[in-house]
C-alpha cells in the first residue's frame, strides 16, 4: 500500500473525528497534527509537544484506531512523533549568520528563542501541570485552542469560577505558552495593579505611555475583572483598551469569580464587551480528579504520599483545588522537616483543623440541603425538585442562602446543587430571604438556629 493511500485513510479519520466532537475540542487537539509518513501497520503523525502527544494518547488514541481499522479494513494504528520545539536537540546550535550579512528586513524576520521565563507569570502554571478532567475539560480545550491561534480561536475569552479552582493557572498556561512558542508579546496583569498602573499613570501624566502599553500588545491576560466594579473610570479605560485589540484582532482573556451577569456595578457598554466573549465555568474537581492532582503535585516535589492517604485527602477535601493542594503541603512540610513518612493516623491529625474550617468538603451544599430539609420535615429531593408549594419553596430560598453566607459559593455554583437551576433563580432567592430578615426579625433566630445545626451536623460527620 502506498503512502497515499495511507494519508488518504488518516485524513478520512480526521473527517470522522470533526463530526464526532465539539468544534473548539477538534480544534483544540487535532489541527495541528501534520501528516509524516506510513510503515505496514502504522501511520506515522507529527505533534507539536510531548504534552499535547500524551493527552491524545490518553483520551482519543482508542477511538482513533478503531476508526482507522473500520476505514482501511486493516490493523491500522496511529503513532504520534513530537516534530515541534521539543524534538530539537538544542536551539542554540542553529547556525547564526554574521552580523553583517543581515539585511534590515532579515533582522527584522529572524526567529527569536524565547528561552527567559515571563516575568509576570509563574513558570509552574503550565497545561503540563493542569489536570485535565470531566469538569474542566471544555475550558481546557478552549484554553489550548487558544494558546495556538492567540487572537484567533475563541476571542476574547472569560474563565469564570469560585476561588482555587484554577482560573489563573488556565490563563496562564495560556501566556506561558504563547510567550515560549512565539513572538507575540504577552502581558498579564491583576485588576488591582491595572487600576494602580492606570492611577500612577494620571498622576505622572504619562496616559499614552500606558495607553500604549495595553492597546499594542498582542495578548492581553487580566484577572479577577470583579475588582472592576464601582471604578467608573478604569471601567471607561478597560472599554477603549477591550475595542482597540479587538478590532486589531489581538488576544484578550480574562477571569471573574462569578459570570459576568452577577456583576452589578459593571458598565453597560463594558458588560456588552464582555458578553462578546467565550465564556467557561470551571467547577470543583470530582473525586478522580482530586485523586490525580495529588498524586500530581507529591510527584512534583519528589515525596512519598501513600495511596490510602491520597483517599483520605481527596475524600475529604471537595471544595477547590487550592485546599486540596494546601493540605497535601502541609503533610509534605512534615516529611521534610520531621524525617518521617506519612501514615493514614498522622494525616488524620494534621489534617483534622482543615477538615473542620470554612469551605471544605464536610461543609458542603448536599450537608447543607439535608439539614435544611430535615430541619423543616422535608426531602432533599424536595428542596432539589420542582415542587413550588410555599413551604418547600420558603426551605429552598433558606438553603440556597445559607449556601452563600456558610460557604460563599457563586451563585451558579449553588443552583448546580439545586438541580441546575439558572443562577438569576438563586439570586432572587437570597434577596428574598434578605427582604423578609427587614420585615420579620424573627427570621434571624430561625437562620442562626438552622447555621448552628449545620456546624453541628459535620462535626459529627
Amino acid at each position: 500500500m502506498t503512502n497515499l493511500d495511507h494519508e488518504g485513510f488518516w485524513n478520512e479519520t480526521l473527517t470522522n473525528l470533526r463530526n464526532d466532537l465539539r468544534e473548539e475540542e477538534f480544534s483544540g487537539w487535532f489541527t495541528d497534527m501534520k501528516y509524516l509518513r506510513s510503515e505496514e501497520n502504522a501511520i506515522i503523525v507529527g505533534i507539536p509537544t510531548a504534552f499535547h502527544r500524551d493527552k491524545v494518547n490518553t483520551y482519543y488514541l482508542n477511538n482513533i484506531n478503531t476508526k482507522l481499522k473500520e476505514i482501511s479494513g486493516k490493523n491500522l494504528s496511529l503513532v504520534l512523533e513530537v516534530v515541534g520545539k521539543e524534538a530539537e536537540n538544542n536551539i542554540s546550535a542553529i547556525p547564526e549568520i554574521p552580523e553583517n550579512e543581515l539585511t534590515k528586513t532579515e533582522k527584522t524576520s529572524k526567529p527569536k528563542a524565547k528561552i527567559s521565563q515571563h516575568p509576570q507569570m509563574r513558570d509552574d502554571y503550565t497545561f503540563e501541570r493542569f489536570i485535565i478532567g470531566e469538569n474542566n475539560g471544555f475550558a481546557a480545550n478552549a484554553a489550548i485552542a487558544i494558546s495556538r491561534n492567540p487572537g484567533k480561536a475563541y476571542n476574547p475569552f472569560l474563565i469564570f469560577g469560585g476561588v482555587g479552582l484554577g482560573k489563573t493557572h488556565l490563563m496562564q498556561a495560556i501566556g506561558n505558552y504563547v510567550h515560549e512558542n512565539s513572538e507575540n508579546e504577552v502581558i498579564y496583569i491583576t485588576s488591582e495593579n491595572f487600576l494602580n498602573e492606570y492611577v500612577q499613570a494620571i498622576r505622572e501624566n504619562k496616559m499614552n505611555i500606558f495607553k500604549n502599553k495595553f492597546r499594542y500588545t498582542d495578548v492581553l491576560l487580566i484577572d479577577d475583572i470583579q475588582f472592576f466594579q464601582k471604578k467608573d473610570s478604569i471601567q471607561e479605560e478597560l472599554f477603549h483598551t477591550f475595542n482597540a485589540l479587538l478590532d486589531s484582532k489581538k488576544q484578550l482573556i480574562f477571569t471573574c469569580d462569578r459570570p459576568v451577569t452577577e456583576l452589578k456595578n459593571l458598565d453597560a457598554r463594558l458588560r456588552s464587551r464582555f458578553e462578546l466573549c467565550l465564556k467557561v465555568d470551571l467547577q470543583p474537581p470530582r473525586y478522580e480528579e482530586r485523586c490525580a492532582i495529588l498524586k500530581a503535585t507529591a510527584e512534583n516535589r519528589n515525596a512519598h504520599i501513600p495511596e490510602e492517604v491520597i483517599d483520605l485527602v481527596g475524600k475529604n477535601i471537595s471544595s477547590n483545588v487550592r485546599d486540596l493542594i494546601g493540605a497535601l503541603m502541609k503533610l509534605i512540610a512534615y516529611t521534610e522537616l520531621m524525617g518521617k513518612p506519612i501514615t493514614i493516623e498522622i494525616a488524620q491529625q494534621h489534617l483534622k483543623e482543615i477538615y473542620s474550617s470554612g469551605r471544605q468538603a464536610n461543609l458542603s451544599m448536599d450537608n447543607i440541603i439535608r439539614v435544611t430539609s430535615e430541619y423543616f420535615g422535608l426531602t432533599p429531593n424536595d428542596l432539589k425538585g420542582k415542587k413550588r408549594s410555599q413551604n418547600i419553596v420558603f426551605a429552598r430560598q433558606l438553603a440556597m442562602y445559607m449556601g452563600r453566607d456558610l460557604m460563599d459559593y457563586s451563585f451558579t455554583e449553588i443552583g448546580q446543587d439545586f438541580g441546575g437551576k439558572d443562577h438569576t433563580t438563586v439570586m432572587y432567592s437570597i434577596d428574598k430571604i434578605n427582604a423578609k430578615m427587614l420585615k420579620d426579625p424573627s427570621l434571624e433566630t430561625t437562620i442562626d438556629n438552622l447555621r448552628r445545626s449545620i456546624k453541628e451536623f459535620n462535626t459529627k460527620y
